[in-house]
């Protein structure tokens, strides 16, 4: 049995999976397929609620996309904007989906999210958790006592 020359087995096949017969696919939908959104009912809020923009305008979730649209989509904290390079209708992988939208988000929103996410656990205290240990409050009382 002569060897093979190329690994086809190998190569990652997601043909199946691109809408190439298709020339739009819904939104709600495309969002969902290239993880912006954690689901489809998520997505779908989104547009409803006017977190998905294209062209500056909300959208509905039934909205037709076509290859070359800018969305403006906003996830959490970042308002992401990304540009249609593939349609797809099943969602994908992780690592392949950089090959369906090229990724048009400024680096300050970026870092504008993480600064948020780095706020001091002495400063904030989470609602909840029930009355501050005695160590806890030696931390806090030199901002408590900046504020009197």
């Amino acid at each position: 049995m002569p060897a093979r020359e190329t690994n086809d087995w190998a190569i990652p096949r997601i043909h199946n999976r691109v809408a190439t017969t298709m020339n739009s696919v819904r939104i709600d939908k495309w969002l969902w397929a290239v993880r912006l959104y954690k689901s489809r009912t998520l997505a779908a809020e989104a547009c409803s609620a006017g977190h998905v923009k294209i062209g500056g305008q909300s959208i509905k979730p039934a909205r037709e996309i076509k290859i070359g649209e800018t969305i403006m989509a906003r996830t959490g904290k970042i308002n992401r904007i990304v540009k249609v390079s593939a349609l797809l209708e099943k969602r994908v992988s992780a690592k392949l989906v950089s090959d369906f939208f090229e990724d048009l988000t400024p680096a300050e929103e970026y870092e504008k999210a993480r600064r948020s996410n780095d706020n001091s656990p002495i400063l904030h205290y989470p609602k909840g958790l029930g009355r501050p240990t005695k160590k806890q409050r030696r931390l806090m009382k030199p901002f408590t006592e900046s504020i009197e």
